[in-house]
């Protein structure tokens, strides 16, 4: 055959045919692109141009012409072609060819047969009548050194990246070129320094405790030359970490040639408030917001064009692979891509490469996949050009000298901040009370007792019954994550208006509160958990320095026990608080919390055995299992949308009768709440959920929603239910 195609669309005309080897030409340039961010661009454009040589064979032909109508495998005979040099080039290489369909295979296993094995030992045998691409190539020289199979496996995974996503978009050009057309580069980093540069100038200056902020700020950006690689940042709670960290990332990506900020964010709420935060800073096409509850690539359908801003278009395109200057996203989307098998949630992953990472909050690290984590991060950082930086209030103890499996390369001399146990000293607002056993009756009435108070517990359960006994004193108000968002910005709201007004404000919420949100109470009483938990709830009490001396940070132990999951870190802080003449919420202390706390759980730091999968030194990776061990979240969750006021019930009435609901769904985020699956089936039992255009879950029964609680649940729910 003269005229061999890799696509065809509708339509008959050539303009509706790509031929094959002009496929496999741009999307080697475009794979070597990619690559080149780490220095491989030779290998991505020879994986380029070999991922798709099975479309050479007959058989595959007649499938695009209709001639033949079953599947035909296609990726096998690039695979095969990588696999017979038995080199690593080759072994690697054959990895990410049989994947770039279905995923980065295991080397062999039952996994739906897709095993690096069996498509190799399946695949046919390359056409006598066309030139073999590798005929009379030397195999590429390795970027960097090797030395362990973890490193040679990531690094796999890295050109699969640049393969899978350089294919996605030279097919998309091809198949629908209005929707590639909408892929524009985003506004320089110089411009986002110059917005955030014009948005810092009108803080104010006066004042103790912006004096500090504003020497916090100066320090972080005077070290903006340091060499890239990892960094600290350890700024206490109200320091202004969050624009801080953003003006150091800008100003370290512009120095070195890095291309993005990626800011990655424990909680979903916290990361809508920043969001929103730089979208107010920056222009238009800067920010791509990507979580579970904002996912534009899967909100948006694809014949909605007229409604859809360009902004719009372009954020939910950049969603798919993160090509923006600023993404702002969760640790779950951010380290589940890192050991993803799958295409779509690799695609952004070349894109990390030469990028600013922020982890806000990283003592969040998660502790069961700790290992992992961290020789990723290390990975990125050695090897591919990444500067990751480590910020937060409660530094974790991260580093090699710390603990066995700590990082290397983040000593003293890599903190941001200045002088981190001086500006401890400097906002100290607070100091530690322990108020011993204490039985719930006993937590309710030291409530009582005073006008104005915020007390943290630790599960959702906790905090229900806790409010029941105190919900008709004035003032009384309830945050939990059962709340939607919209909900719980208008309690928020309520409780900072009482709190300014000087009227009787008795908060009881969750944890939920210590993250990121803006509030200052007189007093807090805090269930005992992690010490960085108790310390994040110390930074909602005198937050500003308004009071006079050290407010009262009060932390009891219940005598009903303390929840399973907080029992560890509980623990952990005990020992600390028992260590004479220490400042518990000081740097020291917090190094010596989180140097127990890695110690003392040494045994789950990886244990899902996501390295075993990846450490075989013959390369016989197993991706598809990494992949599924690898969840930060084992409980899988439902969204449910809350008609919680008038404008939420008109948008569900219009979801109704919409023929693309992608700017209706993306309203309704403020009226979604995630609940566990075992949750979801006992309100959908119930007859508490409607099903709109069979998609999308509504409560439609608001017995199980109370203005007090938010959503509720019918019959008995099990404890593990009630956490967060």
């Amino acid at each position: 055959m003269d005229d061999i195609y890799a696509h065809t669309k509708d339509g008959s005309g050539p303009e509706s045919w790509q031929k094959l080897d002009e496929h496999l030409d741009k999307v080697a340039q475009m794979a070597a692109t990619f690559a080149s961010s780490f220095d491989a661009a030779e290998w991505g454009y020879l994986l380029g141009l070999l991922h798709d040589v099975g479309k050479y064979s007959i058989n595959f032909q007649k499938r695009l012409t209709g001639e033949k109508q079953q599947h035909v495998d296609h990726k096998g005979m690039g695979a095969r072609l990588l696999q017979d040099r038995a080199s690593a080039f080759g072994r690697i290489g054959a990895y990410c060819v049989a994947g770039h369909h279905v995923g980065l295979p295991d080397y062999n296993g039952t996994d739906n047969g897709h095993s690096l094995e069996k498509t190799v030992r399946g695949a046919a045998s390359f056409p006598e009548d066309r030139t073999n691409p590798l005929l009379g190539r030397d195999d590429p020289e390795l970027p960097f050194p090797i030395h362990s199979p973890f490193q040679a496996s990531f690094f796999t995974r890295m050109l699969f990246s640049t393969l899978v996503d350089a294919d996605f978009l030279d097919t998309e050009a091809f198949m629908d070129g209005v929707r590639h057309s909408w892929r524009t580069p985003g506004p320089s980093l110089e411009v986002l320094t110059a917005a955030l540069d014009a948005k810092l100038a009108t803080f104010a200056a006066s004042g103790r405790i912006n004096e500090l902020r504003a020497e916090i700020l100066a320090a972080c950006r005077a070290k903006a030359s340091l060499a890239p690689g990892l960094f600290s940042l350890t700024v206490p709670t109200g320091g202004g970490k969050t624009l801080t960290s953003m003006a150091f990332a800008l100003d370290h990506a512009r120095l070195h040639g890095k291309r993005r900020v990626i800011y990655v964010i424990p909680y979903t709420s916290v990361i809508e408030q920043n969001a929103r935060v730089f979208r107010e800073i920056f222009p238009a096409n800067s920010v791509v917001e990507h979580h579970s509850t904002f996912d534009a690539s899967k909100v948006f359908d694809r014949e909605d064009h007229a409604r859809e801003s360009a902004e719009a278009r372009r954020h939910r395109l950049a969603c798919e692979n993160w090509d923006a200057p600023v993404v702002v996203t969760t640790s779950v989307q951010f380290f589940e891509s890192l050991f993803s098998f799958k295409p779509s949630r690799c695609r952004k992953l070349h894109n990390l490469a030469d990028s600013v990472i922020i982890l806000d909050e990283a003592q969040m690290l998660p502790v069961d996949f700790m290992v992992p984590c961290l020789r990723a991060l290390e990975e990125l950082t050695e090897n591919y050009g990444a500067s990751v930086v480590l910020c937060t209030a409660t530094q974790p103890a991260l580093r090699k000298e710390d603990f066995a499996c700590g990082l290397d390369g983040l000593g003293d001399d890599r903190e941001l901040a200045p002088d981190p146990q001086r500006m401890h000293e400097a906002f100290k607002r607070t100091e530690l009370v322990d108020l011993g056993e204490l039985a719930l009756a006993e937590v309710a009435e030291m409530v009582r007792e005073r006008e104005q108070v915020l007390c943290i517990v630790n599960t959702r359960k906790r905090a229900a019954e806790l409010f029941e006994l105190v919900r008709d004193e004035p003032g009384a108000r309830h945050l939990s994550a059962l709340m939607c968002p919209a909900h719980r910005s208008k309690r928020l709201e309520e409780i900072r208006e009482m709190l300014a007004g000087g009227e009787p404000c008795r908060v009881i919420s969750t944890q939920l509160i210590e993250a990121g949100v803006d509030v200052s109470f007189p007093e807090v009483v805090r269930e005992m958990a992690g010490l960085d938990s108790i310390t994040q709830a110390a930074g909602r009490c005198n937050r500003e320095g308004e009071l006079d001396g050290a407010a009262p940070v009060g932390v009891f132990t219940p005598v009903e026990g303390v929840a399973r999951a907080f029992s560890g870190p509980a623990g952990h802080t005990g020992s600390v608080l028992r260590t004479p003449d220490v400042d518990p919420f000081s740097p020291e202390a917090i190094r010596h919390y989180f140097t127990l706390h890695y110690w003392l759980e040494k045994d789950r730091l990886d244990s899902k055995r996501i390295l075993e999968h990846l450490n075989n030194d013959r390369g016989e990776w197993y991706f598809r299992k990494a992949g599924k061990a690898f969840r930060l979240i084992e409980n899988t969750m439902v969204p449910v949308v809350i008609p919680y006021d008038e404008r939420a019930e008109k948008l569900v009435r219009d979801l109704h009768y919409a023929e693309h609901p992608g700017g209706i769904l993306r309203q309704l985020q403020q009226y979604t709440v995630q609940v566990y699956d075992g949750q979801f089936a006992a309100l959908d039992q119930a007859g508490g959920i409607e099903w709109v255009a069979d998609t999308y879950a509504v409560l439609c029964g608001m017995e199980f929603h109370d203005e007090m609680f938010g959503l509720t649940f019918p019959g008995e729910m099990r404890p593990e239910d009630f956490i967060g």
